[in-house]
């Protein structure tokens, strides 16, 4: 079984055995693949509010974040958090992430520079994380929650929990606001909006669905609980709702909502090789679906479609989405 993508890096992509049986730890429910067409979505506001810079705020999860002052080496333990900072034009001190190594963020070379804190995602190290003596560390809430008691006495610990774009962009502002990069903030909040707002003005009529996994068992993602699944709704017909933490998926449902365009994300964990959808070719009802019938099955970048989630790599997904929905 397969549980869903919700709140973590498509769950807490924690490989429970050899098998990886991808874990998520989100709570919302539906019943899997919308009988109809869900209404349009409302649409994108390109307008940007001032960003105010503060050492004190309530963050878009309703979290309060209080510093001295703005801090100058941050540690993040998840992508996110290295996508906010490459927007706001700032180096993190460490990360556990790859993002950083692709060409539109900082590239190879230039992420070679950025200290790995080990123990991966999952497990980072408190030591190590402490050893770069940090002003602040930013990790994902339902992951990263369970080390604040061993940094609160360090440094300020900041745990987001971002579900939809919406969320990535507040995060984003209140990360500009505390950096005091309020120019460069609202500077990338207007291009992304700008930018959403431009696809939905054209969205297509074919229906698109994310998967994402490491083999068979593999998982949806959905609007309700995933930041790159909620541009969807704006953009094509997905039909697709989140059925809660047990649900499981299979081709047969995927087949039966007449996929036209399937983006897959390949999730390795251990001895885990190959690209997901070659694996799922080995089943006769893949090559019943319309999207591989017509060569519309795209194999995209994990890191970026399913783990930055912030608005440079929402960015990202939206061209490489929309040209493949044309």
């Amino acid at each position: 079984m397969l549980r869903s993508p919700s709140r973590l890096v498509r769950g807490c992509v924690t490989a429970a055995a050899v098998g990886a049986l991808l874990v998520g730890c989100g709570t919302s429910s539906d019943d899997g693949p919308a009988s109809d067409k869900a209404r349009p979505a409302p649409k994108t506001e390109v307008t940007v509010e001032p960003i105010k810079a503060t050492t004190e705020l309530t963050d878009t999860g309703g979290t309060k974040v209080s510093l001295k002052k703005e801090p100058e080496r941050i540690v993040c333990l998840f992508a996110l958090c290295d996508d906010i900072l490459t927007e706001l034009g700032i180096v993190p001190t460490a990360t556990n992430s790859a993002l950083l190594a692709h060409p539109d963020f900082l590239g190879e070379e230039k992420a070679k520079q950025v200290d790995v804190v080990p123990g991966g995602f999952i497990a980072p190290e408190v030591e190590a994380i402490l050893s770069h003596k940090p002003d602040l560390v930013i990790g994902l809430g339902d992951t990263h929650g369970k080390l604040a008691p061993a940094l609160k006495d360090a440094t300020t610990f900041w745990a987001m929990q971002p579900e939809t774009w919406e969320d990535s962009v507040g995060y984003l502002r209140d990360v500009a606001a505390l950096t005091g990069r309020t120019a460069e903030g609202e500077k990338a909040e207007r291009a992304f909006r700008t930018k959403l707002a431009a696809a939905e003005q054209a969205p297509s009529d074919k229906t698109a669905l994310v998967i994402y996994g490491s083999d068979e068992n593999f998982g949806v993602a959905t609007p309700e609980a995933d930041a790159t699944a909620s541009l969807f709704p704006k953009i094509a017909d997905y039909p697709w709702k989140s059925r809660g933490v047990e649900g499981s998926y299979s081709l047969e449902e995927i087949l039966a909502a007449d996929v036209d365009v399937l983006f897959v994300e390949t999730m390795s964990f251990g001895d885990s090789d190959g690209k997901l959808s070659e694996k799922l070719a080995g089943n006769p009802l893949w090559s019943k679906i319309p999207a591989v019938r017509n060569g519309d099955v795209h194999e995209v970048n994990s890191e970026v479609w399913a783990k930055g989630r912030g608005t440079r790599s929402l960015g990202i997904v939206l061209d490489e989405a929309t040209a493949a929905l044309r």
